[in-house]
């Protein structure tokens, strides 16, 4: 999760709280208790949460986030929120066994990742997240600066302010909410912010995901 906005209301559920087993969290769901169990926090504009595979989670009230994930459409529920489908006017259902089965009860409670900065002109560039599937890195500037890198495949989303992206002496109009992808054969590019800008750069795992 690259970006998040926030509310007063607002939270963020990741991981489980201490001494939370399957029994106990089985009987959670059933009480409709589930929140109790669940590790969470109140997100600030620009957090960056990193949720290893098995970590229960889910978004409250007004946040808006960016996610990166694996190409997957699978979601266990272990609890709904009180939602009612509203194609069906019931509950959607529900995947405890499947949900349980899958969470790391070993996992703790999750917070906000300290963003490590890798370079500070033409461009603040910090790295997210890095792990053996992909890489995040946060941009912030006015003045120009490359994006992207020889050999592998990235995308990137401009989440404030406007620019061009130049490329074989073609340029590109970019604005806040526009995501481009980078096949590994278009290298690095120019980006030139028209005003201060902040993009998010995703690269996939490689030989090539550290710059």
């Amino acid at each position: 999760m690259g970006r998040t906005g926030s509310g007063s209301e607002s939270r963020i559920y990741a991981g489980l709280k201490p001494a939370t087993t399957a029994d106990n969290l089985r009987r959670a769901i059933a009480a409709g208790a589930v929140a109790g169990r669940l590790a969470c926090f109140t997100p600030k504009p620009g957090d960056g949460v990193f949720l290893p595979a098995g970590t229960v989670h889910a978004l409250g009230g007004d946040v808006v986030v960016f996610e990166v994930q694996q190409n997957s459409d699978v979601t266990f529920r272990l609890y709904d929120w009180d939602h009612v489908d509203a194609k069906t006017g019931q509950p959607r259902a529900l995947q405890v066994d499947q949900a349980i089965a899958c969470i790391d009860f070993a996992q703790g409670a999750v917070g906000p990742v300290t963003p490590v900065v890798e370079e500070l002109k033409p461009v603040l560039r910090e790295r997210l997240f890095c792990c053996e599937h992909f890489g995040l890195w946060r941009l912030r500037g006015q003045s120009p600066f490359t994006v992207g890198a020889a050999g592998t495949p990235r995308v990137l989303v401009c989440i404030a302010g406007d620019g061009q992206l130049e490329h074989d002496g073609a340029n590109y109009a970019v604005g806040k909410g526009d995501v481009l992808l980078f096949p590994a054969v278009v290298g690095a590019c120019v980006f030139r912010p028209r005003s201060a800008v902040s993009v998010l750069e995703i690269g996939a795992a490689g030989r090539n995901i550290i710059q």
